[in-house]
Order: C-alpha cells, then structure tokens, then sequence
C-alpha cells in the first residue's frame, strides 16, 4: 500500500471517529429518576426546568414530586417531555414516616382517582418493612391501576414486593449500590425487574464502564435505564452535566445496548404506557 492510500484511510478514519463522537454526544437520554418536589419550585421554576432538559439532551423525564404538585406544573409546560410518577410523600420530610402513617393510602386512592401515573414512587422502604401494611397496599394499588413500582431498597425489600405480587413491575432505584453480581442475580430470578442507575458512579470512571457492570449490560440490555436524581433543587444544574457523563460512559458499549439503556427502554417502558413514548 502507497503512503497516498495510507494518508486516505487515515483520514476516512478520523472522519468516522469524529461522526462516532458526534453521535455519542448527540445520543438522546430518557431521564428515569428525577424529583421537583416544592423546595425547587422557586429555585428552579418550571419553564428553566424544561431548558435545562432540553439543553442536556433529555428527550423525555419521569418525575415525582412531594407533594405531587411539581409534577403536575412541569406537565402543564411541557407535557411530551414529563412522564409522571405518584409519590406517597406530601412533603419530603415524609421520607421515613410514609411506611407508618395511616393517612398515606388515603392521599394515593385520592390521587389516582384525578390524574393518570406510570409509576408509584420512588419510595424509601428496606428490608421487613416492604411487609408493612402500607407497603402491601402499594403495591396492591400499583397492581390495580397497572403501575410500575419505583423503589429505593435493598434487595430484600424487592424479593418482598415479588413474594407480595408475582406479576409486579418493579423498577429498582439505584440499583447500582448493589454489586453487579447481585443485580444480575436479581435480574436473571425476576422477569418484571428494571434497574435505574440513578446518582451513583460505580459503574463507570474514566469515560469506561467498569468490569463486572459491563457483563451486566451485555447480559441485560433491555432491564437498565439512567438517571440524575434531582433530589435538591441544587441538583437541577448538574443535569446536563450528568448528561454528558452519561454518553461518555455508554459510548463504552455497543451502540445498540448504548441506545437502550439511554433512551430506549425508558421509551418503551414508560413513554409509551401514556402514549408519548417513541
């Protein structure tokens, strides 16, 4: 081969290269944890809400709120981007007293009753307290009107809403603070198991998606979704950020498993059940 030829195939790689980064930066997300609860509403109000989306990439967002309102308001501004979820938390400070508090189920049957929900949650519970009479109910609720259970737990607490309902939709908020292996165990013993991704970073540094998680997403494309998790109104500015971690660790991974753990499956799981998904 000439050192013409050669100089041409260098530069048709390095067009190749450039249009591979450009797609990696380009690559929609579906957001799938994200909180604008009513500490974020003058903070952050919803219309720089949805510019900060859309600057970031974000083509579609699930999002709960204590008390519900926010979601609510980020729906009226923008309603094919907002997917929403019912959270039983009137207030934030009901993170650790919902399981307990009689009035709860009330609040949800109330809400059900007036807006349509993906998802109930996300919701803190561990362990024996999945068991807890508002937990079951929950989870009976979540059966009954078809919604997906969004909850932030050990693995003891998901095998207790499965032991609970057979037949439940679960998507396991940070499941990545489990070990891989556990995930996949998890994931191989529950069909209607997702896992969201959400604020941890243990799955990837340095642009690359570390051993044992890897193995995870070849093996479960189809059973991952990301998100920021908006936790603090401080948080809405790093979502463009977190977006662009986001592209740079699944540029890592075969296009195709890129694209479902990006924004396919999120479409797919929640989108469409509104009719807004693809």
């Amino acid at each position: 081969m000439g050192p013409h030829m050669r100089a041409l195939l260098a530069f048709v790689s390095l067009l190749a290269a450039a249009g591979t980064a450009s797609a990696d930066q380009e690559l929609p997300i579906f957001d799938a944890h994200m909180h604008y609860s009513h500490d974020a509403w003058e903070v952050v109000p919803p219309k720089q809400v949805v510019e900060i989306l859309k600057k970031a990439g974000v083509k579609r967002a699930m999002v709960s709120s204590s008390n519900n309102e926010g979601t609510k308001m980020l729906q009226d501004v923008a309603p094919s981007v907002i997917v929403p979820e019912l959270r039983p938390y009137r207030s934030r400070g009901e993170l650790s007293t919902w399981a307990k508090d009689a009035t709860i189920i009330g609040f949800l049957e109330d809400m059900l009753s007036k807006r349509k929900y993906v998802a109930i949650g996300e919701f803190h519970i561990y362990g024996a307290d999945a068991d807890l009479p508002n937990m079951r109910k929950v989870v009976e609720l979540a059966k009954k009107f078809g919604l997906y259970l969004h909850s932030h737990s050990d693995a003891d607490a998901v095998q207790r809403h499965f032991q609970q309902d057979p037949t439940a939709r679960v998507l396991w908020a940070h499941s990545g603070f489990e070990r891989p292996e556990k995930v996949r165990e998890m994931l191989r013993r529950y069909s209607t198991l997702w896992c969201d991704l959400a604020f941890l970073t243990s799955h990837a540094s340095n642009g690359k998606v570390a051993p044992g998680w890897r193995e995870a997403f070849l093996e479960f494309p189809d059973r991952f979704v990301v998100g920021t998790d908006t936790f603090t109104p401080e948080r809405w500015h790093y979502v463009v950020e977190h977006a662009r971690w986001s592209r740079q660790w699944l540029s890592d991974l075969p296009p195709d498993v890129a694209r479902k753990i990006a924004y396919e499956n999120g479409d797919r799981l929640f989108g469409s059940k509104l009719g807004v998904g693809q």
